[in-house]
This record gives structure tokens, sequence and C-alpha cells, in this order.
């Protein structure tokens, strides 16, 4: 049963999943979580997120209190059924009007006539979460020496962002400016936290909130640029044109 929900769910591995395998439960259970539940904050699903934790069992029976399964504990099996029912109800209230008129024969209809798209990309057959990623983002971090993130997808994120701008086609064209540093962390902040800790911060938070607006007035700029184009050169078709009446 726990396989026909997570195919009704949509789960990229539904057919390969076994209630059995150790990996496999943890996996289902996060991404359960993460796609559909939502119950936690995403900063509260930590626990979860690290399967290999000797204290995941423990973040799961807290999980199944807190979305008060009335299964016990001591039976995982039963209880990540009970959830997996849970994300499909949740699912369904979030779209009824999209589910309302599905039926049993229209289901076979369009799993008769929906083609079987087979992906050629490798990535979508990548298994984030294996120890082998993990290992090959964080060496990945240390050969661009990318500050590491608890959370390997974060990591992986700002190694995206650090050869997003380092090999733009423009960003490699374009020469570096050089100039001084700027000594941030020696000028006044204009309040004070009473904390030198906090205060630091609050000075490199100003520089990303700064930086940011930097990015979006670039965009902005773009924007204008890109309209500016289209509306100082307008194209005009004469053969439109009427001369009196």
């Amino acid at each position: 049963m726990v396989v026909r929900k997570l195919v009704a769910l949509g789960y990229h591995s539904a057919d390969s999943f076994s209630i059995s395998n150790e990996k496999h439960f943890k996996t289902v259970v996060l991404w359960l979580e993460d796609q559909v539940i939502r119950h936690y904050k995403i900063e509260d699903r930590e626990s979860l997120r690290d399967l290999d934790s000797p204290n995941w069992n423990n973040a799961f029976i807290q999980y199944c209190k807190d979305l008060e399964c009335p299964l016990p504990v001591a039976s995982p099996n039963e209880c990540l059924e009970w959830i997996a029912g849970l994300a499909v109800r949740l699912e369904y209230s979030d779209n009824k009007e999209k589910y309302k008129n599905q039926t049993s024969e229209t289901m076979k209809n369009q799993k008769n006539t929906t083609p079987v798209v087979k992906s050629s990309n490798p990535l979508d057959n990548l298994d984030f979460q294996s120890s082998e990623f993990k290992s090959g983002v964080e060496e990945l971090a240390k050969l661009l020496k990318v500050t590491q993130h608890p959370d390997h997808l974060v990591t992986l994120e700002a190694i995206c962002n650090l050869i997003t701008q380092s090999l733009d086609k423009n960003s490699v064209n374009e020469a570096k400016p050089q100039g001084v540093p700027f000594p941030i962390m020696e000028m006044d902040l204009g309040f004070d936290l009473g904390d030198y800790v906090l205060n630091r911060a609050a000075k490199i938070l100003r520089l990303l909130y700064i930086h940011d607006l930097r990015n979006l007035q670039t965009k902005i700029n773009e924007a204008i640029v890109a309209v500016q184009s289209i509306t100082a050169n307008p194209k005009t078709d004469t053969k439109l044109g009427k001369v009196g009446y």
C-alpha cells in the first residue's frame, strides 16, 4: 500500500522502494515532509535530513508524535503507512478541483495514452542523499575553498553560485576591478548591539544586503535597457497606413 501511495504522490523512486530497506525508509520520510506534508519549518527538518545520524530514529519518533500519529511508534512500518496516507489526504485537499474527476476509468485511459518518457540526463538518476554524492560535494568544496555547510545541498548551491560568477561569459571577458580592500570591520556600525560578535555579524549582514541590492539594481537596469531598445526603435508597417478619410 505504501508503494501505491508513493506512486500517487509522484515519488521518483516508488517502483524500487522497499520498506525493509532502512535507507529507502528514511529517504521517503524526508521526501514526504519536504514535498507534501511540510509540518516542520525548513530549519526544523535538520534532524530528519541527517539520514546517517544515529539519532535519526529518535527524530522519526518525535515526528510521528508531532503529526499526532495514532499508531504505536514501535511499529515504524505502520507509522510510515499512516504518514503516506496523511500525505495523500493533504495532496488531495490542496488540489480538489484537479482530482475530483479522476476515476479508475479515466486513469486507465490516461495510462494507456500517455507516452513513457525516459530521461537521458544522468543527473536525473543521481541519489542526492547517498554517501558518495555527499563525499563528492565535500571534495569539490575543498578544491574550490568553499566553506562547508552542515547540509551538503546548501554547500552545493554555494559551489554553483561561485562557478556561475567565475565562469560566466560576461564575467570572464570583463576586466576585474582592482582596488584597496575596504576595512568594513573597522567602520562604525551606526548602532551598538552590546556584543562584539553580534556587531561583526551585523556588519556582514549589511554587506550581504548591499550585495543583493546591487544585483537587483543591475537587473533593473538590464530590464530598462531592454524596454528602451524596443520603444526607442519601433517597427512600423507602412502598408497599414491610410491617407485621408
